[in-house]
């Protein structure tokens, strides 16, 4: 179950890097299936480049520390975006962070990013949470917008209380919880697009000369309902994209 698990995540790794979620930076993580103190990470490495289960670390939930340090290639700095997680909420088995370019904008502009269409019914229609790390920063940690202990994934995992799946961090991209490896990414797919999708919205409204009070969003039902239903076809995508990452030769084939 946990080599099944290994390379599922390293089959979601690639998929994000085909639909431009992960590019050299960025990374997925599952929790142990049966063991729940537990998950796992790539080494540091490129995403599209993850290739055996000898490129993936085990960690520890309880401190984000690797659990043979000795006998561990180099990990990800911002682990404990994971670690934390996992420790407060134990029905999330995947996270996913991205700093996709599509996203950055609503981290920074003032302007929330909400459900624009049926596929991303799982975003807060009030708004996506936005966390800013650098009201997180203590010396010696530098103000530079990773989250490198875990006091900042504690502060950052808050953000997704009250059933959150998807954070954004100001200037940096956004964090994605979910049940499994197939809705972890599902989502962080889907919130690239309705990223893109409310900024050409209200770029047309804009050059026509319209009111924002046109943009039509999805109310609250229609995202609860939305996103209750999701879960029961995100497998139809999943194993779309696995055959797309495996027909590209970029990916390597365990």
């Amino acid at each position: 179950m946990l080599k099944g698990e290994c390379y599922k995540s390293i089959h979601g790794s690639h998929i994000l890097h085909f639909h431009h979620v992960l590019d050299a930076y960025g990374h997925l993580s599952f929790r142990h299936p049966m063991n729940p103190s537990l998950f796992y990470m790539a080494r540091s490495i490129a995403p599209a480049l993850i290739a055996t289960m000898n490129d993936i670390i085990e960690y520890r939930v309880s401190d984000g520390e690797p659990t043979n340090p000795n006998n561990s290639a180099q990990g990800y700095i911002e682990r404990y975006i994971h670690s934390e997680i996992y420790c407060r909420f134990p029905d999330i088995n995947a996270v996913v962070h991205s700093h996709a370019e599509s996203v950055i904008p609503f981290t920074i502009s003032g302007v929330p990013l909400k459900p624009c269409y049926h596929m991303a019914g799982f975003l807060n229609p009030d708004g996506v949470p936005v966390h800013d790390s650098a009201n997180d920063v203590v010396a010696p940690n530098v103000p530079d917008l990773l989250v490198r202990n875990m006091y900042m994934g504690e502060a950052l995992a808050k953000r997704f209380d009250d059933g959150n799946k998807v954070t954004l961090m100001r200037g940096h991209g956004y964090t994605v919880a979910a049940e499994s490896i197939e809705l972890a990414v599902f989502y962080a797919i889907y919130t690239q697009k309705n990223a893109a999708i409310q900024t050409a919205a209200v770029g047309l409204i804009a050059a026509a000369g319209g009111s924002m009070q046109n943009l039509r969003l999805l109310n609250d039902d229609e995202a609860r309902e939305r996103s209750a239903s999701v879960a029961t076809t995100a497998k139809r995508a999943w194993d779309l994209w696995v055959v797309e990452v495996a027909d590209s030769t970029l990916y390597p084939k365990e």
